[in-house]
This record gives C-alpha cells, structure tokens and sequence, in this order.
C-alpha cells in the first residue's frame, strides 16, 4: 500500500474514532432509521402530529420528536429531543439529550440529565420531574415533587408546581408568581437517580456496579488512541502545532481563549438567520470534535514541556507523559476544572495558530526543524 493510500486510510480511522467516541443519539423509525422491538435507531425518531405509537419507545439517534402520541413510555439518548404542543406521552419521559424541551404534555414522571433542559408554558407534567443540566426553565406545569440541579435555573411566573420544589444551582432565579404548592428548598447538592435510558439511569442500574475510576481509565486510553492516530496521520501538522504550543505558550492560551468563547457566538449569530440553521448546526458539530481534538493536542503539548525538563524528546512518550500528567491533575478538585480548562485553550489555540500558518504557507520554522520539538520516532 503507498504512503499516499496509508495516509488516507488512517485519517479515514481518525473520523471513524471521533465519530465513535461521540456519545449515543436516539433513532428512529424515520429518516433512515432501523428497529429491534421497541428499540428505535437511525438519525431522527419522530412520532408525526396525529400519529398514535402503541407501545414505549427506546430511542438511539440524532433526535426525537414525539408531535403526536406515544401509549406508553419514553427512553431516548440523543442530540435533541422535544415534545411538541401537540404531542402526548402517556408514561414516563427518560432523556439523556444536549438538550430536552417539553412543549405538550407527560402524563407520569419525567427524568432529564443534559445541558439544556426547557418546560415551555403550556406544557403538563402528570408526575414528578427531576432534571440534572447546566441550564434549566421551567414555565409549564408539574403536578409532582421537582428536583433540579442546575448551573443556571430559572422558574418563570407561569410555573405551577403541584409539590415541592428541591433545587441546586449557582444562578438562580424564581418569579414571584410561579405557583408552588409544597415547600421550596436550596440545598448546596442534590441527590439525582438519572434517566433511565438503556438500562443506564439509577435504581439498579448494571452501570452502577461500575467502578468510578473506569469513567477517566477508559477517556485516558481513548485520548491515547486519538493521539497517536493524530500523530500518524498528519506528522507535518502535529510537529508544527506542538512547537507553537510550547514556544509561543500564552499567545496559544490567548487565541484559545477568544476562539472558545468566540466560535458558539459566531454559531448563534449564523443560526439567528434562519436560512443559516443547517450551517450552524455543521458548525457546532464540527465545534465539538475540535474541542475533544485540541483538548488532546493540549495534552500533548504538556507532555512535550515536561520531557524538555529532563532534556529528553520523543513525540510517542510526550503523549503517553501529557495524558497521564493532565489526567492525574484533573482528578485534584477544583484544580482540576482550572488544569482542563487551561490544556484545552492552549491546544485549541496553537491549533488556530498552526492552522493559520499552515494555510499561508509560509510558517516560521520549517517542518523539517520541528522534529526535535515532538521528538523523533
């Protein structure tokens, strides 16, 4: 096989790795999807306005839309998943999502963990809600107990809650004119059971009997893996993103920075138009993977640091050094959410710095120079 063929066939594996180190969205019986039972996969699970689904569904894809009627229970793990105005659980609604919003109406209890979580005003929850995201609205109604956990939380005046409310969160708003019915209480951190997607929620879960120290065991080897297919795959590059890295450290972090906060800006911005939705939502993907990308080229970057210390250099060793070094540090509370931060603006910036020069075709050092900065083979 040619070099030129390799060289394809392992990038080919990179987006092969990436895509399969993304977490699991729900399917459907639409759009392209398959089905085992009641286990719905493929790209989009919509139950259309009108329709009736006599059964629960266990979904896997890109999304979930229930517009109409669903006899029984829902499980999704997916990208998105709403129900609409017009649509109608009769059981349960568990949802591993991005982002879960309720529109119309659940009929039993309702278990969320995502990033975004939005009970629209109009919407019916016939039983207790309990929801762990990073931003949580509640404007419709809930005839159980509510238990929240949340970054920002927000119970608008068209809330009405039927039971208690038991919340954690760091910003926190409740209108005056939200309807709560039992006690209100803040606590510094909730106990959530999680939904019970694919066996995966609480209460017996088999996932519960799983050690903890698996979770970081198996992203360390994953970041391993990803690492050196990158290195394989584009050597050129990796040689002059790590000499960036290392060499112009805070002019990476910086760039990293205003990138990071800048790029889902830029998205909104696209998405607000309307007609730029479909290249918003691209853009956000490819967003994600950059991150998971450059959050290892940071790593990489530190263990080349590390390794300069005892003047030694070889690029396969910075990486093994790198992940473990920011692994270990990331495990240390509090400072560990600063350590992940900080290794992802700086691989995230010298990887917009090495992109950039790389485009113009003329960087600073020639790539041939950089092979001490990684090390030789």
């Amino acid at each position: 096989m040619s070099r030129h063929n390799r060289r394809r066939l392992t990038v080919l594996l990179v987006a092969l790795f990436v895509i399969g180190g993304l977490p699991a969205v729900a399917g459907a019986q639409q759009a392209g999807s398959t089905s085992d039972g009641n286990s719905q996969f493929g790209s989009v699970v919509r139950v259309d306005a009108g329709e009736t689904y006599d059964g629960s569904i266990d979904a896997t894809a890109a999304s979930v839309v229930i517009a109409g009627t669903v006899e029984g229970d829902v499980s999704a793990s997916a990208g998105s998943v709403i129900v609409t105005e017009s649509g109608r659980v009769t059981g349960s609604l568990d949802a591993a999502a991005g982002s879960v919003v309720i529109e119309g109406t659940v009929d039993g209890d309702v278990s969320v963990g995502a990033a975004a979580f939005e009970l629209r005003e109009g919407s019916q929850v016939g039983g207790a809600l309990e929801a762990g995201a990073a931003d949580v609205r509640l404007d419709g109604a809930v005839a159980g107990d509510v238990t929240l956990s949340a970054d920002t939380l927000v119970v608008g005046s068209t809330a009405t809650l039927g039971g208690s409310l038991t919340y954690a969160g760091e910003d926190v708003t409740l209108a005056d004119e939200a309807s709560i019915s039992g006690p209100v209480s803040q606590q510094e951190s909730v106990e959530l059971a999680g939904p019970d997607t694919f066996g995966a929620g609480g209460g017996g879960s088999p996932l519960s009997d799983i050690p903890g120290w698996v979770g970081p065991l198996y992203g360390g080897l994953a970041e391993l893996l990803l690492g050196a297919v990158l290195l394989a795959a584009v050597p050129t590059f990796s040689r002059r993103l790590v000499a960036t890295g290392t060499s112009r450290a805070l002019h990476s972090a910086g760039t990293g920075l205003l990138s990071i906060v800048g790029v889902p800006i830029l998205l909104l911005l696209i998405a607000v138009t309307i007609v730029g939705i479909p290249l918003s939502i691209a853009g956000l993907v490819t967003f994600l993977i950059l991150l998971w990308v450059t959050s290892v080229y940071g790593a990489l970057i530190v263990g080349t640091s590390a390794l300069s210390l005892a003047d030694y250099e070889n690029r396969w060793a910075a990486l093994l050094v790198g992940v473990v070094v920011v692994g270990l540090l990331e495990a240390i509370p509090v400072v560990g959410g600063l350590v992940q931060f900080v290794v992802l603006i700086l691989g995230f910036g010298a990887f917009a710095l090495a992109a950039y020069d790389y485009r113009r075709g003329g960087a600073e050092t020639e790539p041939d120079d950089l092979t001490g900065v990684v090390g030789g083979e």
